[in-house]
């Protein structure tokens, strides 16, 4: 990897340090929209950062397909938000739902640099693809933390609706969609989830992969936050379990794991929202759980009709949630 020698250039002054020792590129980013490296650096604060370079050309391929002008202008938008979250909420994170500070943010006409905290210097240094118990929990516990300090919190620069499958930006999914009782259902769907009475902040895009852990696992930090927005807790839940919990376990494990996420919003409401009564939140939010999960199986199945998170788990989740909301009209 080549990183342009005027990027390096800021990256050095906005870290006060006198060069850029080396580069490691952590990956490219989704659909070829630019790369994330971490920098080590001679001289400065810090011995390395995290360089998230955005090029917003549009690209000439996508990874599934779906290279349209809808697409990209989606895409554009939740880089956007990403600079705002960054620029005007990530620094004010609390220590229990950490996430890495923003040290220098640029934005161009045709190119976004965002010079973040390195988390592995900080203690967090672990990524897992597969996740034990332990850090299945301490992942549930951060979007707990999360979710209580951002409740009620409008979404000022932030996406209206958080998460990258919301119905208002999925209509080619949508139109792909060959589940015709989902397919009718996708609006009331979207509309339950929007109009339910508690609402905070949502990560938007809380898989496993974009959390780092301690070595011991039992603390977590989040990255990535490019589909923040308002919503209910439930669908970063759902998500975070769609990414981490094999589908033949969900049966006996997701009332456990539930259990532990609401004890946890609980004590974390307490903590934040003294006047919000914690018991009403989860009578509100618990039930949502497989209309949220409802949400998520109407976009997948849209956009990749033979992905792995369909199977008979997500399929039964997904009937739970037509037939609740038929007997709740």
């Amino acid at each position: 990897m080549v990183i342009p020698s005027d990027v390096l250039q800021r990256v050095a002054q906005a870290t006060d340090a006198e060069s850029i020792k080396e580069t490691q590129l952590i990956q490219s980013l989704w659909g070829g929209y630019g790369e994330l490296f971490r920098a080590t650096l001679n001289g400065g604060c810090y011995d390395s950062v995290i360089v998230k370079h955005i090029k917003l050309p549009r690209p000439k391929q996508h990874p599934r397909g779906w290279n349209t002008a809808l697409s990209h202008q989606r895409k554009l938008y939740s880089y956007q938000v990403e600079v705002n979250w960054y620029q005007q909420f990530a620094n004010q994170c609390s220590p229990l739902c950490p996430v890495p500070r923003c040290l220098f943010v640029e934005a161009q006409d045709e190119e976004i640099l965002l010079v973040l905290e390195d988390l592995g210097t900080l203690g967090f240094s672990e990524v897992h693809k597969v996740a034990n118990s332990v850090q299945v929990k301490a992942c549930l516990s951060w979007l707990a933390q999360f979710h209580a300090q951002h409740f009620g919190v409008e979404p000022e620069g932030l996406w209206q609706t958080g998460t990258y499958w919301h119905l208002e930006t999925r209509p080619d999914e949508l139109a792909a969609l060959n589940d015709e009782p989902l397919k009718e259902a996708a609006g009331l769907i979207d509309h339950t989830l929007k109009q339910c009475r508690f609402q905070a902040l949502v990560h938007g895009d809380a898989k496993l992969a974009n959390f780092c852990f301690t070595p011991d696992g039992s603390k977590v930090a989040a990255v990535d936050f490019q589909y923040v927005g308002k919503g209910c807790g439930m669908k970063d839940v759902i998500l975070f379990i769609s990414s981490c919990v094999p589908f033949e376990e969900c049966q006996f494990r997701v009332p456990l794991l539930l259990d532990h996420y609401f004890a946890e919003l609980k004590r974390a409401l307490t903590r934040f929202q003294p006047q919000v009564e914690p018991s009403l939140v989860e009578q509100e939010w618990r039930p949502l759980y497989c209309v949220a999960w409802a949400d998520f199986q109407r976009f997948v199945k849209g956009w990749s009709p033979d992905h792995w998170k369909i199977n008979a788990y997500t399929e039964g989740v997904a009937q739970q949630a037509l037939t609740q909301l038929k007997e709740m009209q």
